[in-house]
C-alpha cells in the first residue's frame, strides 16, 4: 500500500521497516515482516500519512 502512493523502503536491521516519502515529513516504521498484519496504531499512522500526502498534492 505504501509503495502505491510513492513511499520508499529504507534498508534496516531486524523485522522493522522504515518508509519515507518526499512529501511527508518524517518516516513511518512498521514492525513485522512484509505481508504480516499491521497493528491498529500502525494502520492509523499509515492512513494519516497517505491523507497528508494527498492534501499536499492537491495544494500543488
Amino acid at each position: 500500500m505504501l509503495r502505491l502512493v510513492g513511499f520508499t523502503e529504507l534498508p534496516g536491521k531486524g523485522s522493522h521497516t522504515n518508509w519515507i516519502h518526499p512529501l511527508y515529513a518524517g518516516k513511518i516504521t512498521l514492525s513485522g515482516k512484509d505481508g504480516t498484519d499491521a497493528k491498529p496504531y500502525q494502520e492509523k499512522e499509515v492512513r494519516q500519512a497517505i491523507e497528508a500526502i494527498k492534501g499536499k498534492k492537491q495544494d500543488e
